[in-house]
């Protein structure tokens, strides 16, 4: 069964697995009841890992033997790309870790049910001399065309990222101070990592952000933290792309003349509803107007001193169409969509247990029970739901 690959590559498709598991060597030794350099030794190809060892190492690890030994499966580590960013803290990799781990999940999960994912990758912006601003301006209204979605508002940037760019995206409860990683994998393609404990406007601003290193740095890895400074041309333009691409100008100029008509000044009320027509964060939403210079600069640091804009003051404005964070319950998912319905079909067509679905997707038990129940639930609905026609 090993044959198919040599014991360099099988070792080290075992230390990637072991590193994703957050396995010592030492509790890998234990595991094969050897010694510490008996597993070294198997990771750098040295001694050939026996059949029994290699079923042992990927139940601890929480892969299957199909992913270890199979050449067309595709391994992925993208922590060798963040260590070249510089120093990292332990919560950064452990993110990364996390990152690593839920790609090749679903890569291991689309090989075992011989799906093949649908790409659809933009067209590549490399940065120029000259003003990245502008730049990332045109390069947003660029791409909103090339998706053909125009001006609208993107009240939902994971489904647009998952669905319609093949971008595999996930939303994982992460450290406060991180918002989100991006990495490419030339075999994976654009992986991105959203915190599930940020509210659903911010969490748009950092996919909106890392798709703009997908658009001009796309083998560049990146790390971005709250409140990072802009230190770098990299960082200028994608936090330029995210506010263009969120809340295009033309579009933010039309909906600002309409919401304001007959008034002289921006309120909180103007603010309110401006922000939920484009689905941002309200401090975003005036800033962008700043820049457009459609309000004074400065009016953002006004407004916070006179007391903000609250969300009971949304509340108010709103009505029922106000929710502190209507997408929290997709965020609170243990797993996106799309990697869910693959998890519920290799568990259906007995691919998977229950056990090799917790260790691949990094879950307990219980949670990958409510996943396939939750599934199951649905199937009822839709047997029982009756054509249109």
């Amino acid at each position: 069964m090993t044959e198919a690959l040599s014991p360099q590559e099988v070792g080290e498709r075992l230390r990637i697995a072991r590193e994703a598991a957050k396995v010592t060597q030492a509790a890998a030794a234990a595991a094969l009841d050897v010694a510490r350099t008996t597993v070294v030794a198997i990771e750098q190809g040295h001694r050939r890992a026996k059949l029994d060892e290699l079923q042992r190492l990927a139940s601890l690890y929480g892969v299957s033997l199909n992913a270890l030994l199979r050449r067309e499966a595709v391994q992925v580590d993208l922590k060798p790309r963040f260590r070249r960013m510089g120093e990292q803290d332990d919560g950064v990799d452990d993110a990364v870790a996390l990152l690593t781990t839920l790609v090749q999940a679903e890569l291991e999960l689309e090989d075992l049910l011989g799906v093949q994912r649908s790409r659809n990758d933009p067209p590549e912006r490399p940065l120029m001399p000259g003003d990245v601003v502008l730049q990332a301006e045109h390069d947003a209204a660029e791409l909103r065309q090339w998706l053909g979605i125009g001006q609208a508002p993107i009240h939902d940037i994971v489904s647009l990222l998952e669905l319609q760019l093949g971008i595999r995206v996930f939303v994982r409860r992460l450290p406060a101070k991180i918002s989100g990683l991006y990495a490419y994998d030339e075999a994976a393609g654009p992986c991105i990592l959203l915190n599930a404990a940020h509210p659903r406007e911010r969490r748009a601003q950092t996919g909106g952000h890392e798709l703009g290193h997908l658009i001009s740095t796309r083998r560049a890895p990146d790390a971005l933290y709250d409140g990072s400074p802009e230190a770098s041309r990299e960082e200028r333009y994608a936090n330029a792309f995210a506010r263009a691409f969120l809340t295009p100008a033309r579009a933010v100029m039309a909906m600002f003349r309409d919401v304001t008509a007959g008034s002289s000044q921006l309120t909180r009320r103007h603010v309110i509803v401006l922000a939920h027509g484009f689905g941002v964060a309200r401090e975003a939403m005036v800033r962008r107007l700043e820049e457009l210079d459609l309000t004074k600069a400065g009016t953002w640091d006004w407004f916070e001193h006179n007391g903000g804009i609250t969300n009971e003051q949304a509340r108010q404005v709103l009505g029922d169409a106000w929710s502190v964070d209507a997408r929290k319950a997709d965020a609170a998912r243990p797993v996106s969509l799309r990697l869910g319905m693959l998890a519920r079909e290799a568990w259906k067509k007995n691919l998977l247990s229950e056990g090799q679905l917790a260790g691949l997707l990094q879950l307990d038990r219980v949670e990958i029970r409510e996943l396939i129940d939750a599934f199951e639930d649905e199937e009822v609905d839709d047997a029982t739901s009756r054509p249109m026609f």
